[in-house]
């Protein structure tokens, strides 16, 4: 299997998820700077405003990074294939949708594919296509996910069984240890969201960061199951809500309104709980501090190591039971 810090020119085998329209260059930068790869989630942003961050971020840091394109989501498909490709940006990750119409296009260009899946099925379809790597994400992870609701436990195993090509582990990743199972299971590497949100680089209000920062392990919930489009959020007023008129028979087109990037803004940057909710995966019991993205991952990386050899040493000493 590829070495994904050598496919992609990392330190480390740690990338940023995309977070759509709250999606920045100061926490992109960061993540690289850091030695993982950083991510501008595109959302459904117009194309000039993600332009606009892509600039951000080289000034920022001269390190490779990406950008993530919701190719179902965006109206902006072909606009933003179009940025990506002029600005030379090393690797685009794309989800929502199928992606086989746009790799041979980015890789004429020179350009890592990443593919984000949630099933066997789709992991053989893009490894066909010609993907670099995959993103496979459990139904542990923050904001959409997909309605076949596969964990990551079991998804890493299965997929990476079938394809030959690195397998990242998305969905309910927060520590050195959770890197280290994840490995275990047969991932290369790891993609996290939820955590980079409790860090100190990242321009998201307060009132986000203090909630991750004390949540246990219940709390988050799940919306729209009603209608196949299930995201997963952290416990509020916003969200109680749209789970009640779920109940009562909220209309697909009123639960896409109340659950669109508008309402996400509202949560994540202006803290506002009770008009907007904050996407959050399941990790979020797991956070206890707001780090810089460098302590972050030099101490996952640590942990990992630390955690690994352990194990090992434990099960080294069970097998030599008489």
């Amino acid at each position: 299997m590829k070495n994904i810090c050598k496919l992609l020119s990392i330190k480390y085998p740690i990338i940023q998820g995309g977070m759509g329209n709250i999606s920045n260059a100061q926490l992109t930068a960061a993540v690289s700077e850091a030695g993982g790869l950083g991510t501008i989630g595109a959302g459904t942003m117009r194309p000039a405003e993600v332009e606009k961050i892509i600039l951000e971020t080289k000034a920022k840091t001269s390190k490779p990074f990406a950008v993530n394109i919701p190719i179902t989501v965006t109206p902006y498909t072909k606009e933003l294939i179009e940025l990506v490709i002029e600005h030379k940006v090393p690797a685009v990750s794309l989800s929502a949708g199928n992606p086989a119409p746009y790799i041979p296009q980015f890789h004429a260009n020179h350009i890592k594919v990443l593919a984000i899946v949630a099933s066997v099925k789709h992991a053989k379809k893009a490894e066909a296509a010609g993907a670099d790597l995959l993103a496979a994400e459990g139904f542990e992870a923050a904001g959409i996910n997909s309605s076949l609701e596969l964990t990551t436990f079991t998804l890493i195993p299965q997929i990476s069984k079938h394809v030959s090509i690195p397998v990242l582990a998305a969905g309910g990743i927060a520590d050195g240890r959770g890197l280290a199972a994840a490995l275990m299971l047969g991932a290369a590497g790891v993609q996290l969201g939820t955590r980079f949100i409790a860090t100190k680089e990242a321009p998201f209000h307060a009132n986000y960061k203090q909630r991750l920062v004390e949540a246990e392990d219940n709390e988050t919930v799940i919306l729209g199951r009603s209608h196949g489009l299930v995201r997963r959020v952290l416990k509020s007023p916003y969200a109680a809500d749209i789970i009640q008129k779920e109940q009562h028979g909220l209309s697909f087109e009123n639960y896409s309104e109340m659950t669109s990037e508008t309402y996400h803004i509202k949560g994540a940057i202006e803290g506002n709980q009770e008009n907007g909710f904050m996407n959050s995966g399941q990790i979020a019991g797991l956070i206890e501090d707001i780090p810089s993205v460098k302590e972050l991952i030099d101490g996952m990386m640590e942990e990992a190591r630390t955690v690994m050899e352990e194990r090992l040493n434990v099960l080294q000493s069970q097998l030599s039971y008489k």
